[in-house]
């Protein structure tokens, strides 16, 4: 039996997501290997829409050549100009710092793959500006890990409460979250990418 099947296989005992991937196009993995530029793109969509982060991530990236934000050339980039793209001092400063984790070398994409995901999520929550939610999409969309469930997600927590008719909040909304999460171990990860595209439905 292949993955995809395994993965059919598990989902389809929750008679909620079948009727979900039953309207939802069909979800095809596209891992990357630059955490780097994904860490940016990440810091960049904090509490953004996709539509909005869409836009200024691609000014930002028109700044740099080749679109590539290069470690020395984001270090002598003035503020002024990271700002006229729609960036915060804050976000700014964020990208600033996986620029200069990424001069020590701690990015390099054999060492990242080698870490388990919750090393990987103390590893790279080191550096100032990303959090564990930050990690939790590295993890889930760059590194294609199967078994990750971003409960303080707010797509997911709308999506839930949503397909599963629920009316919680907070603690009590994270924790039944967990508890319906443990039917698709382990493939969380697909079961969420399949829940997020139930909200544009």
């Amino acid at each position: 039996m292949n993955q995809n099947q395994e993965w059919r296989n598990v989902l389809n005992q929750d008679p909620v997501l079948v009727q979900i991937m039953a309207v939802c196009p069909e979800i095809i993995p596209a891992p990357r290997t630059d955490i780097y530029l994904s860490l940016i793109s990440s810091i960049i969509s904090q509490q953004l829409s996709t539509k909005v982060a869409a836009v200024i991530k691609n000014r930002f990236l028109n700044l740099f050549p080749n679109q590539y934000p290069d470690p020395e050339i984001l270090k002598i980039t003035p503020d002024e100009t990271l700002r006229g793209v729609g960036l915060s001092y804050q976000k700014l400063n964020y990208i600033r710092n996986v620029a200069a984790f990424k001069d020590t070398g701690q990015l390099e994409h054999e060492y990242i793959n080698s870490l388990d995901d919750e090393a990987l999520i103390a590893h790279l929550t080191q550096i100032k500006g990303v959090g564990r939610w930050t990690v939790e999409m590295i993890l889930m969309f760059a590194l294609d890990r199967p078994d990750v469930l971003p409960v303080l997600d707010l797509g997911i927590q709308n999506a839930i409460k949503k397909a599963y008719n629920l009316d919680l909040t907070g603690k009590v909304l994270q924790a039944k979250i967990r508890e319906i999460a443990e039917n698709w171990r382990p493939y969380r990860t697909i079961a969420c990418k399949y829940l997020w595209k139930s909200l544009d439905i």
